[in-house]
């Protein structure tokens, strides 16, 4: 089995169990006996043991071969060989006794980053058998089908001549157009006075 896929299973065992603390170091520059060794804090014995259980099922029905597994009896510390894989699940007091980090960690694997790019190998292997579901059909087909949206036009009108129709130049209000003023006071009252005769000359008597 690819180094990453299993690795990937093993991660995958250990979180469905909720383990602790779990850490995966390269080992190819160190020992040429493995490739990865994780370690993986359990909070019982019962849990250190469903741990390692869950290993062996998962790594079983994916087509792993599991050479050997430690330490069920007690609890505290068991471990499963891989091949490729060493798995140590600890109790948190033996781990911070034994120190294996200090042994084997100086090259730490981020497997965050590693599940991913396994995840995506997966999937690009079983791109093609794939088909596509009936929601992103239907998403694609009514996007394809949509008539397209009529775009607002963003060119200006084009500037009025003199050849309008008559409606519309009739329709537009008169540019300097006269406004009537109310007239002043004294002009109204000179407008209503009646003329002053002049006065008529006296007769000689």
């Amino acid at each position: 089995m690819e180094l990453k896929k299993l690795q990937t299973l093993v991660i995958d065992a250990l979180e469905d169990v909720k383990a602790q603390d779990i850490n995966v170091f390269d080992t190819v520059h160190l020992t040429s006996l493995f490739d990865r060794i994780v370690i993986a804090s359990g909070t019982s014995n019962r849990q250190t043991k469903a741990l390692a259980a869950s290993v062996r099922d998962k790594v079983k029905a994916a087509g792993g071969e599991v050479l050997s597994m430690e330490g069920e009896d007690t609890g505290e510390w068991v471990l499963v060989d891989l091949g490729d894989i060493i798995v140590h699940i600890m109790q948190p007091t033996i781990r911070a006794y034994y120190r294996l980090e200090e042994i084997w960690g100086d090259k730490e694997v981020k497997f965050g980053a590693a599940k991913r790019t396994a995840k995506k190998t997966d999937d690009a292997a079983e791109a093609p058998k794939r088909a596509v579901s009936r929601h992103l059909a239907a998403s694609q087909t009514t996007v394809d089908d949509a008539p397209a949206a009529k775009k607002p036009s963003t060119r200006k009108p084009a500037a009025k001549t003199g050849a309008e129709p008559a409606k519309k130049r009739a329709a537009k209000p008169p540019v300097g157009k006269t406004v009537k003023v109310a007239a002043s006071k004294s002009a109204a009252s000179a407008k209503k006075a009646p003329a002053k005769r002049a006065p008529r000359a006296k007769a000689a008597s």
